[in-house]
């Protein structure tokens, strides 16, 4: 007698594959953008440390990174998107939905700077550890919140 239920799809379905794929991408992406925010978040730690010392240099890297990572999300992850803020506004989502991100990636980094030695020393390891340690909720947030699609006019 056969069998009435139908089995169920492959997981290597071409459906399957494409949504998996279409998630994937624009999350590899992010992290490679955020590869260079934690360039541009070095540069300024590293430049304002005498001017600012270690703790404000720290801060406002952040939000100049932060700045660059938006813009990089904007013009290349994102850039299928016809986005539904104008750029100011979405500028100031991405920093409001990056705020999650922020406090467990400058958590990361003081937290590192007060027990670890070395990364007073070498700031570059605090910061790498906060990038990570940040990663997943910018992207989930900043996909949700501030890269979304327009909503079709009448």
């Amino acid at each position: 007698m056969p069998n009435p239920r139908p089995s169920p799809a492959p997981a290597t379905s071409p459906g399957a594959t494409g949504s998996l794929r279409a998630r994937i991408v624009p999350f590899m992406k992010f992290g490679i953008v955020g590869g260079t925010g934690l360039m541009w978040d070095t540069l300024a730690v590293y430049g304002l440390r005498p001017l600012l010392g270690l703790t404000g240099a720290t801060v406002l890297a952040y939000f100049i990174a932060a700045s660059m990572n938006w813009l990089a999300n904007r013009l290349w992850t994102f850039r299928h998107i016809v986005h539904a803020d104008r750029p100011l506004v979405q500028w100031a989502r991405f920093l409001a939905a990056c705020s999650l991100g922020f406090v467990m990636n400058r958590g990361m980094v003081f937290t590192l700077f007060l027990l670890v030695p070395l990364c007073r020393t070498m700031p570059f390891l605090a910061l790498a550890a906060g990038a990570l340690a940040g990663l997943a909720a910018n992207f989930t947030l900043s996909h949700r919140m501030v890269f979304r699609h327009r909503k079709p006019g009448p």
